[in-house]
């Protein structure tokens, strides 16, 4: 595994170990992120405590940011052209024949888009709290800035919509039980957006760090493509975040413009500080992809089931000389079962999958097992039955990139991307299944229509964007709505 990936998944879990607490409060992020979701005026305290707590653990950390705001712009376009020169470098690599830097194999790339699910099913949800000042110029950069996470109404731009769409599309469900450290971010930015006046020099040091564009996300889009997964979420991210008129440049102004005149400025940019190391909490992209370990993948796969497999085969089948239902009984002999079964020729390790009889029982409309394991779990089972005794995966055909079949389909003239248009209020009517979600946008427009007043409009329309609502029908009608009288 890449020796630089191992040192940041590290220094990662040293930093989320540090904020774990008392086994008591091992699960902290992880219940605050579900109460904030489910419940967030409920839990509002619980949140600030929160925040308080994880800036209080990253005060001693190092910020490369720069001591002066008048120095900022060209920090900004320094990293730019420093990750601009890294991943030139790296395509040149590639070019010449260098493997992947990221992912082993495609089981590896969609176990990254599922741990990392919890932050980017809130993404942007750290500026929520910002929408009431939607009439103070200074504010506006950073509204702009969640008005673009979320598509400005569209869904086909909401960022949190292209995610659900891209998990459901791989069958990457599940992420709900991911450990405690994949849910630091996420309760972060959730706690955050809840209480953004409080926080607010945390909240504009957060995003100045969240918006910078990083290596990782040009080199995950890259590779992402390669074995056929849209990148589509990554790569808009690559163009809204530009430090030439994107988010980085937007989390600039936003700074100059709020940074106070009169008080004490320098406890404003320390706590500017504070929020920008947050971003260093929790799993991130490279302690994500360095964890994957594809036999404990498929072991952990196997054991979830096993709770109901155990009562479901029959006696008559037995693996070295033990039923099925036996082995399941034991979560922790998974590994031994796997290996009987490679042993008793139902696997053949390092050939193709279809050469291996327990692969037939789990995948085709016609298998035994059918149904069984989702998408994203046969992609682990395939690629651990492929994968050779030195780890690397059996030579086979390149599969086509996502780019490449795209252009394919439109040769073709199948590539019809109905959801631009969902859910505009004509296309909904067209479909009698979701009158009930038509009556609730028709009850919306009345309500918006019904405002004494723009204050009272962008209040009732602002409480309807919040990170659990926006991605939704009403939500993303709500933003919409907002947006245009923001604009106006």
């Amino acid at each position: 595994m890449n020796s630089m990936l191992l040192a940041d998944a590290s220094a990662a879990t040293a930093a989320s170990d540090a904020t774990a607490g008392p086994s008591a409060n091992r699960e902290r992020a992880k219940r605050l992120y579900f109460s904030l979701y489910d419940a967030p005026q409920s839990h509002l305290d619980e949140a600030r405590a929160y925040v308080a707590d994880q800036v209080a653990a990253v005060q001693a950390m190092p910020a490369d940011l720069p001591s002066t705001l008048a120095a900022l712009p060209a920090w900004v376009q320094e990293c730019t052209e420093a990750v601009g020169a890294q991943y030139r470098d790296y395509l040149a690599a590639r070019k010449n024949g260098a493997p992947r830097r990221y992912f082993s194999c495609r089981a590896h790339a969609l176990y990254f888009i599922k741990a990392v699910a919890p932050t980017k099913l809130v993404d942007g949800a750290w500026l929520y709290g910002l929408l009431r000042h939607w009439d103070h110029p200074a504010y506006h950069e950073l509204i702009k800035t969640y008005l673009e996470e979320l598509g400005e109404g569209a869904p086909s731009k909401n960022h949190v919509t292209i995610y659900r769409k891209l998990l459901a599309t791989h069958g990457c469900e599940g992420w709900e039980n991911l450990d405690e450290h994949h849910f630091v971010q996420g309760a972060i930015q959730l706690a955050l957006g809840h209480d953004a006046d409080h926080f607010l020099p945390e909240v504009i040091g957060y995003n100045l760090g969240y918006e910078q564009l990083p290596l990782h996300l040009l080199i995950t889009s890259y590779e992402l493509n390669e074995f056929g997964i849209d990148p589509y979420y990554f790569t808009l991210h690559v163009t809204v975040d530009n430090a030439a008129s994107g988010h980085a440049q937007k989390a600039v102004q936003a700074l100059a413009g709020l940074m106070p005149r009169v008080g004490d400025r320098e406890a404003f940019y320390r706590r500017v500080l504070d929020g920008y190391r947050l971003n260093e909490l929790g799993a991130s992209t490279t302690s994500v992809i360095a964890e994957f370990d594809l036999q404990a993948e498929l072991v952990n796969i196997f054991a979830a089931k096993s709770s109901v497999g155990k009562n479901m085969h029959s006696d008559y089948c037995r693996v070295a000389g033990r039923s099925v239902n036996d082995w399941l009984t034991e979560p922790a002999r998974i590994p031994d079962f796997l290996a009987a079964l490679e042993k008793a020729g139902w696997i053949k390790r390092g050939e193709e999958v279809e050469h291996s009889r327990f692969w037939r029982l789990v995948h085709g409309e016609k298998a035994e097992m059918f149904g069984v394991f989702s998408a994203y779990e046969q992609q682990v089972l395939r690629d651990w039955i492929t994968s050779k005794p030195d780890g690397s995966q059996l030579d086979g055909a390149r599969s086509m990139t996502w780019r490449a079949r795209q252009r394919t389909l439109d040769n073709l003239g199948q590539h019809a991307d109905r959801s631009a248009d969902f859910p505009e209020r004509g296309l909904i009517r067209r479909h009698p299944r979701l009158e009930s979600q038509d009556n609730e946008l028709r009850l919306l427009e009345e309500q918006v229509a019904a405002c004494g007043s723009k204050q009272e409009a962008m209040e009732l329309l602002g409480g309807l964007m919040s990170p659990e609502i926006h991605h939704t029908a009403v939500g993303l009608m709500a933003t919409r709505m907002y947006t245009r009288l923001f604009d106006a």
